[in-house]
Parts: structure tokens; C-alpha cells; sequence
């Protein structure tokens, strides 16, 4: 098998090949840091870190970068509306940002470089496209001539005439043309701004992440990502930019994930604003925002809905449960040796593996991945009928589903939860109760774990505990 990726650039599937054996070079635009996460902007980041995961699980180095805008116009907006200075609004947003990615079970990016951090690098690419030409100044401003880059248009497809026709923005007289778009802003009065060969001012939104992907990564990288909706104009005028400049291809693959659309009226009223990561996160496992996302190919339309997300829950649920089973039937087994596993259970889990590798490798195919770990779920509830399955077949089990859920990051395991000193002594204490017949303080103790989202499950094998 070999791993083929959806390339917008090409419109084809194309067989993966990094530019460095081993070693994966991915950038994904990261967020203007001016409010709290939307759930609409979790498909991105949950799609782009099940893409680096499993890169990752067929031996690649990843270095993965996504940047902060911390400096533009709603920023500017915002740090008025807040009476606070800029910095202090992209710092409060930073660390939301950051909590809500913990949230959704998400692993850090190997860097977050940030505009404001970058502002030397992003200036010297700047003039270095106006030495070659592909940019003028008027007025303290700078822009990008889109019509001396002979290919402007070939990711999104769009055509440079028909944009010349179809321009929705006001006629700005200062530049040549009306499709050429700003590498540089003449700052405002009063705004926040840093100084240049052109005056005072702030980088245009295109430009950062040219200069960030040259500068921490190289000019050709091997994945560039993001939504649908930054293809045109955003990703179109990174490609001129850095190209005009190096000669060579941005990125040798790109990768856009599909709109989220929000279906259900209803849930909004439910919610208030809380079509927010933070808010939702407060009412649905991460597991189950994770399922939700991939529950549908990356590149196909998703309908958020109330409904949709407690079915998820509900899947999730299934397969915690069957993960938790297998680790529990093991741990009360500990002491026998594991030995090889029986060849039944090796055939069917080498099916399974196979099965999701062969759908993850069909450019992220993660619905049918999903329907491997269920026949997962199958065979351990299967395996787990049996009061004298082996060890080694638990065992070979759990190692199957880590390699699974190392992509796809559903259950508890992945949210990295592990039981406390304080719900292991009330278990203790609420199996002496018992013992005694005290039911009252059985029961109490009982309330006191569910509320501390606790759920006590009597199996066949004893008594369980695992979180809601």
C-alpha cells in the first residue's frame, strides 16, 4: 500500500512521496487571534492532526508549524473595543486557543510562529519581490502585481481576466491594477505599527505565511493545508508570492478540508453563543467532537447538529467501553503469562489493520477507518464472551486499538485520563460498605463518584469503574 493524498493543485489523488525519506515538512494556517475558537474552525485542526498522526504512524518525522496572525484589522477592532493593546488580546486569545486544542485532544504544533514575531522576515521578503519587480509602492502601501506572475489562479482555477471583471472590492486608485493585493499597510493614526523602508505600518494578511514557510521550513515544503475558503484568495497569493520569489513549488501537496455547516437551529438556541469550542467541549467528550469530525471525509460537507453529536457520543461510548473491558479482563489476569496469541485472533486483527491502513491510505479516508475500529469492537466483545480467552489475545487487542486510536484519538486513553488516588479510595471504601451491609453508605458513595462523573459497572470479571 502506499499513502495517496487529494493534491487541489493537481485536482487528483497522487501517491505521497516526501521530499526527505522519513521526514515530513507540513504547514496549516493558523488563526487570527482576535476571539474564542468556533466550532466551525475545529474541523481544520482535528482534520490536519488525524493527517499528522498518521504520517506519524508510518514512521515520518513531522514538523508541523501553524501560525498566530496576531496583528490585523479585527485585532485592532477588538483591542478599541476591549481598551487593551493588542498584545494583550492576542496573549488572552493564544491561551484560549491553546486550551480549547487540549480540549480537543489535539497535540501541539512543533511551532507557532507568530506575525509579530516575524515582522524582520516578512519585511525582507517584501523587498525582496519589489527588487524582482513583483512589487510597488504608493502612498506607504505595497502591493503584489498578480499580472507579472503568469500563473496567478492555478490552485483555485480561477482565470486572472475574469477576476479583473468580477472584483468585489472598492476601486482603490493606488494600485495598477484592482486583483493586486497589499503586501504592506501605511498604518492609521493611533494604530499599532513597526517601521519600514516604506514608513510605518503592518504586513498584509497573504504575506505572513509565505515568509513563515521560507523562513522556518525552506522554500518547497512537502503538505500545505487549511479550509476550502482560504484556497482563493489566500492560498493563491502565497503560491505567487513565494514562487515569484524562489522559482520553485510552495508546497507539493495541498490539502483543503471541506465547510461545516451548521444545520440545526435549535442547537444555537441551546447553546447561546456556544457554538464555541470552549462551550461545547463543556457538554460533549472530546472523543465525541473527534468521531463527529471524522465521521465524514475531510474533503465532503459536514451538518453540525445537536443529534449529530450525541450520536457520536453514543459511538464513542461503545467503543471506550470494549477498550476498557479488554484492559480490565487483562488486569484481573495479570499474573498469568501472556504467551503468543491464538492464530484466530492474529488473522482477524491483521484483517482489521489491514483494513483501516487501506482506508487510511486512500487519502484519509477516516468514515471507513472508523468502520475497522467497530469490527474491532466486535471481535473484543466476541473474545471477551469468552471466560477463558488468553492473555495474549487481550493483549494483542489493546495493541491493535493503540495503533488505531493513535490516529484517530477517540477514547479516554487519548484524552490521556487516569484514575486519582481520591476515586480509587472511595471505590475502597464503597466495596468495605458492602461487605459490612452498609447500603446507605454504599450509596452515598455511589452519588459521590457519579458526581464526580465517575460511572461503577458490575461485569462478570468484578466491578469496573470508568468516566462518562
Amino acid at each position: 500500500m502506499a499513502l495517496q493524498i487529494y493534491n487541489t493543485m493537481s485536482r487528483s489523488k497522487e501517491v505521497f512521496v516526501p521530499q526527505e525519506p522519513g521526514k515530513v515538512k507540513m504547514y496549516v494556517c493558523g488563526p487570527t487571534v482576535y476571539g474564542y475558537m468556533h466550532i466551525g474552525n475545529a474541523r481544520p485542526i482535528i482534520v490536519f492532526d488525524m493527517v499528522r498522526n498518521y504520517l506519524e504512524a508510518l514512521g515520518n518525522e513531522v514538523r508541523y508549524l501553524t501560525n498566530f496572525t496576531d496583528v490585523d484589522d479585527k485585532m485592532i477592532r477588538k483591542a478599541e473595543e476591549m481598551n487593551i493593546t493588542v498584545a494583550e488580546v492576542a496573549d488572552m486569545f493564544i491561551a484560549a486557543y491553546q486550551e480549547d486544542l487540549a480540549g480537543l485532544g489535539v497535540k501541539p504544533a512543533t511551532m507557532n510562529p507568530r506575525v509579530t514575531d516575524s515582522m524582520d522576515t516578512i519585511i525582507g521578503f517584501i523587498k525582496e519581490l519589489e527588487e524582482k519587480g513583483y512589487a510597488y509602492e504608493n502612498g506607504g502601501d505595497v502591493y503584489y502585481r498578480t499580472g507579472k506572475f503568469s500563473n496567478y489562479g492555478k490552485l483555485s482555477g480561477q482565470n486572472l481576466e475574469e477576476l479583473r471583471f468580477g472584483i468585489r472590492v472598492e476601486v482603490d486608485s493606488r494600485k495598477e491594477n484592482q486583483e493586486d493585493f497589499v503586501l504592506w499597510k501605511a498604518a492609521k493614526p493611533g494604530e499599532v505599527h513597526w517601521s519600514s523602508p516604506w514608513g510605518e505600518g503592518r504586513p498584509g494578511w497573504h504575506i505572513e505565511c509565505s515568509a513563515m514557510v521560507r523562513e522556518y521550513l525552506g522554500k518547497t515544503i512537502d503538505i500545505h493545508g487549511g479550509g476550502e475558503d482560504l484556497k482563493f484568495p489566500h492560498h493563491e497569493c502565497e503560491c505567487a508570492q513565494t514562487e515569484a520569489l524562489t522559482g520553485q513549488p510552495l508546497s507539493n501537496y495541498w490539502m483543503h478540508n471541506a465547510f461545516l455547516n451548521i444545520g440545526d437551529e435549535k442547537m444555537s438556541k441551546s447553546l447561546g453563543n456556544g457554538l464555541l469550542v470552549k462551550d461545547i467541549s463543556a457538554r460533549f467528550k472530546q472523543g465525541a467532537i473527534r468521531y463527529f469530525m471524522l465521521s465524514s471525509h475531510y474533503r465532503n460537507p459536514l451538518n453540525f447538529t445537536e443529534e449529530a453529536l450525541q450520536s457520536a457520543e453514543k459511538s464513542v461510548d461503545r467503543i471506550a467501553l470494549a477498550e476498557g473491558n479488554v484492559k480490565h479482563r487483562l488486569e484481573l489476569g495479570k499474573e498469568e503469562a501472556a504467551g503468543e496469541a491464538s492464530p484466530q485472533i492474529t488473522e482477524r486483527l491483521a484483517a482489521i489493520l489491514g483494513s483501516f491502513h487501506a482506508r487510511m491510505q486512500d487519502d484519509f479516508n477516516t468514515p471507513d477507518a472508523i468502520t475497522a475500529v467497530f469490527d474491532w469492537v466486535s471481535l473484543a466483545n466476541l473474545t471477551l464472551a469468552d471466560n477463558h480467552a488468553l492473555n495474549a489475545d487481550l493483549t494483542a487487542l489493546l495493541k491493535a486499538f493503540a495503533e488505531m486510536n493513535s490516529v484517530l484519538r477517540l477514547t479516554a486513553e487519548a484524552e490521556e485520563e487516569v484514575a486519582s488516588e481520591e476515586v480509587e479510595r472511595l471505590i475502597a471504601e464503597r466495596a468495605e460498605a458492602r461487605k459490612n451491609k452498609n447500603w446507605s453508605r454504599s450509596d452515598a458513595i455511589r452519588d459521590e463518584l457519579n458526581a464526580l462523573g465517575i460511572l461503577l459497572e458490575d461485569t462478570p470479571q468484578g466491578m469496573r469503574w470508568r468516566r462518562k
